[in-house]
């Protein structure tokens, strides 16, 4: 148990580190749910047939391209950021160097934001939303591989 109870030290900052970048993710998926909202609203779209009652008087259209691809943006964060808590907790299990640690989550976190403003908010022609999402897959992949060479073929 020493090995958990070291992990979950506030005084470790690893964890400090996994605890703020995962928190700074969880509030720019939030974000994400409030910008797709902001997108209906500017081009009346709306996302069920009893959101008219809340445009009335206005012309209502079933999709828009610029809602499409914010929507299209939160996927990708729901598909990407819940493995890399998985693989970044699992990580921090192997007592990695901190710096190393600090330095991927705090990567991965800013390569997830880059991938929102070039996708989402504002529009960057590829390879720029490709090269932000392969660094953070890269650094979830680096981070899983670790943690299963650490745990099935020993300390």
């Amino acid at each position: 148990m020493g090995g958990v109870s070291k992990l979950l030290d506030t005084e470790n900052p690893v964890f400090c580190a996994f605890i703020t970048c995962g928190s700074i993710l969880v509030l720019k998926m939030m974000c994400m749910s409030i910008l797709t909202a902001l997108q209906r609203i500017k081009h009346r779209v709306i996302a069920s047939p009893e959101d008219v009652e809340l445009i009335k008087g206005k012309p209502v259209v079933a999709s828009h391209p610029d809602v499409d691809r914010v929507r299209r943006a939160h996927l990708n964060d729901l598909e990407n950021i819940p493995i890399f808590f998985l693989a970044g907790i699992g990580y921090a299990l192997t007592d990695p160097s901190p710096s190393v640690a600090v330095a991927l989550y705090r990567t991965y976190t800013l390569a997830r934001i880059a991938h929102t403003i070039v996708y989402a908010v504002y529009v960057v022609p590829q390879p720029a939303r490709a090269i932000s999402w392969l660094i953070g897959y890269g650094i979830t992949g680096y981070m899983a591989i670790h943690t299963i060479k650490y745990f099935c073929c020993g300390h």
